[in-house]
């Protein structure tokens, strides 16, 4: 009973979008390996996207586990109608037979002539036509329900057999991918001793982050509170109030700012992946993508910030929608000017990609002077 009420509620085509959404997830991810592990250089971003990898794959193997599941379930119910369609024929079978021996003992078949003419009235020879008649079409109609019935157990013996077909074939996908995650699982576990090895550099990566998170975090909370506080003819009134409502109405539907990646790092407070009892903190989130990705608005609105040169960041620009405001950071070039009125989905940029050849995007939601989350915003992938 476990999993199967859970399961119902999925129908087949859920699951194969389910496994096609892994697959291109794994595609991705291994993309942005592959990029990573180019550069012969161990780095947090190599083992984000290896992470990245393993999640991937392991949610590939409980779609093709589902899949299995619905498949058994389908066999079973298969093999249900199967034998019933089976006893049916059988039975068909039967009758038929015993009108034919019927027949046979009655000899109608040489003496039909015999048993009409030896009618003593007319309606007794008009009732004996009809009878031989009727007999005639029960015979008839019986074949065709015992050739109708076989057709149908032939058809459903038949999808029995793709089904199964269908369902070793999945297996075989599911022990491929169990292998490989294993692989991957054991490249994990080598890639954090190697990083572990390299603890005095990671703190002290994680004390120039930590200062330069905090340095940009004043000048965002003042830039945003600037902003927010302006009442100018070109962002107050009506528009100012219906570019708002309209952002806030796209909650969980706005765009990714860029096409391919992944969230690398979430929002808020969450231990660092190798060093123990320390802690990252972001604003907002970090989206590990290939080389040179396009970065793009993810809502209509105007360009109230273009920064460049600063120290981690590189680039950065934000963008206000009315009380919103998004900022994109880690940019090798920006392709829009201050003042600019973006649509969505504009390319605005282009993303950075560091010394350890990890590209990443860090992306922000405000509203006002509040940080919000933005994987709260984004639409799921």
């Amino acid at each position: 009973m476990g999993s199967q009420p859970l399961l119902a509620q999925k129908s087949r085509s859920q699951l194969e979008k389910e496994k096609k959404e892994n697959l291109q997830r794994i595609k991705e991810s291994e993309q942005i390996l592959s990029q990573t592990e180019a550069e012969k250089k161990t780095s947090l971003g190599q083992l984000r996207a290896l992470n990245q990898q393993i999640r991937a794959r392991s949610a590939l193997i409980k779609s093709l586990s589902d899949e299995i599941k619905y498949l058994e379930t389908d066999i079973s119910d298969l093999n249900i109608v199967t034998g019933a369609l089976e006893k049916d024929l059988e039975k068909l079978k039967e009758e038929y037979a015993e009108m034919v021996y019927a027949s046979y003992k009655s000899n109608w078949g040489l003496n039909k002539l015999t048993y009409l003419f030896s009618s003593s009235t007319f309606n007794q020879l008009n009732r004996r036509m009809k009878y031989l008649e009727q007999y005639a079409r029960a015979r008839k109609t019986q074949v065709l329900e015992i050739e109708i019935v076989s057709e149908e157990l032939r058809s459903q013996r038949d999808e029995v057999i793709l089904k199964k077909e269908e369902q070793d074939q999945l297996l075989k996908d599911q022990l491929s991918e169990n292998a490989k995650l294993v692989a991957l699982k054991g490249k994990q576990n080598g890639l954090v001793t190697e990083l572990s090895k390299k603890e005095k550099q990671l703190k002290q990566e994680l004390d120039d982050r930590r200062a330069a998170i905090k340095k940009l975090n004043t000048r965002i909370a003042d830039i945003i509170k600037l902003e927010s506080s302006k009442k100018s003819a070109a962002i107050a009134g009506v528009d100012f109030s219906k570019l708002s409502a309209t952002f806030e109405k796209n909650r969980r539907q706005i765009p990714w700012p860029v096409d391919k990646g992944f969230i690398s790092d979430k929002f808020g407070k969450h231990p660092h992946p190798v060093l123990k009892g320390e802690y990252l903190e972001n604003q907002g989130v970090i989206i590990q993508t290939p080389k040179k990705e396009e970065v793009k608005a993810v809502f209509e609105g105007t360009v109230r910030v273009v920064q460049r040169g600063i120290a981690l960041y590189k680039n950065m620009l934000i963008i206000k929608h009315g009380e919103y405001f998004t900022l994109y950071a880690y940019l090798d070039k920006i392709d829009v000017q201050v003042g600019q009125k973006v649509s969505t989905q504009d390319i605005i940029g282009e993303v950075y990609t560091n010394k350890d050849g990890v590209s990443q995007l860090e992306f922000q939601v405000w509203k006002n002077t509040k940080k919000l989350n933005p994987e709260k915003w984004l639409r799921s992938r």
